[in-house]
């Protein structure tokens, strides 16, 4: 009788529970689970066990779409531009420098109190004599990196992991009109394949390069060739790791990414950069119109810009090992190109590369 009566409000009342919340830790949970499956995988992997090939389901991929990543990615973006001061910048990127194996001693400057913040130090430039260009071999690597898949495209589907492949023309989008390529056009053909390979006995050809976060985050040209049009997908910033690569079918297709056409000696050449998770900002150095990981976008959408028609019809010449552009952390580079029957790689699926060094010849 003595007791004091416990007065409770409804639990709605309490803690309201937004879509939004639920969204954000639901699949924010979610990824960090596949990130500890990747880590599994990849032990496994170092002790030369073969893993099975394991897609995710329609709504696996939902769920991970769900987390905010563009957001996420914007204010990554965001924090790595505040400027540190000079006592804590040595502490941080020691710690960086020793989580991702970064090599400073190639570095332009290795003094780190000279990077004012983190996307200076991201976006580190090399000493000259530290990326040799291989002057022997057609085609050389335009990045740092690892070498998730390569070889010839057939029947419309690319590799991006072994066993794993995604759609050529949802990846590159519709064909570009004849009228802004260099090179005369192709017999009509009903496949998307056909109608890039512009000479009789070509090949189409590609080759996948994984940047990670510890890797040299500039981008030069792969060979001597002209831009002639960029098409610009907005879209998801999921990660591209090897890891997620095998699980999630046509990742490449679901990321934001900046597609580079143009034509080299034998016909239709193609480098696309492709976003991930906090590697929102893609910059291209000759494109000052590129505005990548916009707040607002349209899904399924892309932007096109004619370097030929807003260029005095030249396009924008590239020579082989020229600075092309660069990331904010790391991510996927993508050759799709033409040539001859005879062309070879010089590669392993697997592979450490580093930019300059030969990807294949004739």
């Amino acid at each position: 009788t003595d007791r004091k009566k416990l007065h409770t409000a409804p639990v709605g009342q309490v803690f309201r529970l937004r879509p939004f919340h639920v969204l954000v830790a639901t699949g924010g949970g979610y990824a960090g689970y596949r990130k500890y499956e990747d880590y599994k995988l990849q032990q496994l992997e170092k002790r030369g066990i073969e893993v099975p090939v394991k897609l995710a389901s329609e709504w696996e991929v939902a769920l991970y779409k769900s987390v905010p990543t563009r957001l996420l990615s914007r204010a990554w973006g965001r924090l790595n531009q505040v400027e540190l001061p000079t006592w804590l910048r040595k502490p941080v990127y020691s710690l960086y420098i020793w989580t991702f194996g970064v090599n400073m001693k190639e570095a332009a400057v290795e003094d780190l109190h000279h990077y004012r913040n983190l996307s200076e130090f991201f976006r580190r430039k090399l000493k000259p004599q530290a990326r040799p260009v291989c002057c022997v071999h057609s085609v050389i690597s335009p990045s740092d990196g690892k070498i998730l898949n390569f070889g010839q495209v057939k029947n419309c589907e690319v590799e991006q992991v072994k066993g794993v492949t995604y759609s050529l023309e949802s990846f590159l989008g519709p064909r570009i009109s004849t009228e802004e390529m260099h090179f005369s056009q192709a017999p009509p053909s009903n496949s998307f394949q056909k109608q890039l390979v512009t000479k009789e006995g070509n090949e189409l050809y590609h080759c996948v390069i994984y940047l990670a976060p510890g890797d040299y985050h500039c981008f030069h040209s792969p060979t001597d060739w002209t831009v002639s049009h960029r098409r610009h997908f907005p879209g998801s910033l999921m990660s591209v790791n090897p890891g997620v690569a095998r699980w999630i079918k046509e990742l490449f297709c679901h990321n934001e990414r900046v597609v580079l056409t143009g034509d080299w000696k034998h016909g239709f050449f193609s480098l696309t950069a492709v976003g991930a998770t906090n590697v929102g900002s893609i910059r291209i150095y000759f494109d000052q119109d590129l505005h990548t990981n916009s707040p607002s976008y349209s899904k399924g959408s892309y932007n096109d810009f004619s370097f030929i028609s807003n260029n005095n019809k030249e396009g924008i010449p590239m020579r082989k090992g020229e600075h092309l552009g660069e990331f904010n952390l790391g991510s996927t580079i993508v050759l799709i190109f033409e040539a001859p029957k005879d062309f070879r790689f010089n590669l392993k699926a697997g592979q450490k590369i580093r930019f300059g060094e030969a990807l294949g010849s004739l």
